[in-house]
Formats: C-alpha cells, sequence, structure tokens
C-alpha cells in the first residue's frame, strides 16, 4: 500500500528514535526528505545521515540522532503541511517557531530552506515542518 505521508512518516520515525534514546533510525530515501535532513543538518539538529541502497534500485537513509547530555536536541518536531492541508506562507508572514529559537523548514521555489535562510533569500513557500 502506498504512503500518503512520507515526510511526516521520517518525522515520527526521528520523534519515536529519540523516545526510544535510539542513536540511528532508517527511512526510506527520497530527495525531499535528504533536503528536509540537510536542513537539520546543518541548523544542528542531527548529527548526520547516509544513503545506502538496499537492494534492486531501493534505496534507504541512516539518520543519525544528536543527543546533549542524554536528551535529545530536537524537543519538538511536527509536521505543519500535511497531503490534506497545504500551508503556504509569505516572506512576510513566516511563523517564527518559540520566538526564534527553533526553526520552520520550507519548501520554496529556490529549493528546501530553513526560515532564516528564506528571510534572507526573500522568499515565501509552503511550510513543511517545525523544529524545536
Amino acid at each position: 500500500m502506498a504512503m500518503t505521508d512520507p515526510l511526516g512518516d521520517m518525522l515520527t520515525r526521528i520523534r519515536n528514535g529519540q523516545r526510544a534514546q535510539k542513536t540511528t533510525v532508517l527511512s526510506p530515501s527520497s530527495r525531499l526528505r535528504m533536503r528536509v535532513l540537510d536542513v537539520l543538518a546543518r541548523e544542528g539538529y542531527i548529527r548526520g545521515y547516509a544513503e545506502r541502497e538496499i537492494g534492486r534500485g531501493k534505496r534507504e537513509i541512516e539518520v543519525e540522532l544528536k543527543y546533549h547530555e542524554g536528551t535529545p536536541v530536537i524537543r519538538r518536531i511536527a509536521r505543519v503541511s500535511k497531503p490534506g492541508r497545504r500551508v503556504y506562507t509569505s516572506v512576510k508572514a513566516l511563523p517564527q517557531v518559540y520566538g526564534g529559537l527553533g526553526i520552520s523548514i520550507l519548501s520554496t521555489p529556490r529549493g528546501v530552506m530553513s526560515d532564516h535562510d528564506a528571510r534572507a533569500a526573500n522568499v515565501g513557500g509552503e511550510v513543511l515542518c517545525m523544529v524545536f
């Protein structure tokens, strides 16, 4: 059966992995997921990720989770724009997550980026998720 929200599935795997104190989690691979992980790694929320082939052209992503003194660095990760309800925003109306302590990840015409980068590039787009 086809998955209706692949990005939401990956975020849930990260959330569940951190609750179970795992060092890595696995997720099926896609370009959107890798671009979101690029932003998470650049902002310091995960250690990194690696893509590997599992056979017959299928690939998966191994995400290395990050902890600080035993507690997960990601306190909250939530999907904003969902398949049934897309959320778009202009650059002027970009939401601030926890007063600027967290980030929003957006899909823009210039690629997937954090809200800080979107403000600097003066571009809006679809709000994919929030991370704190």
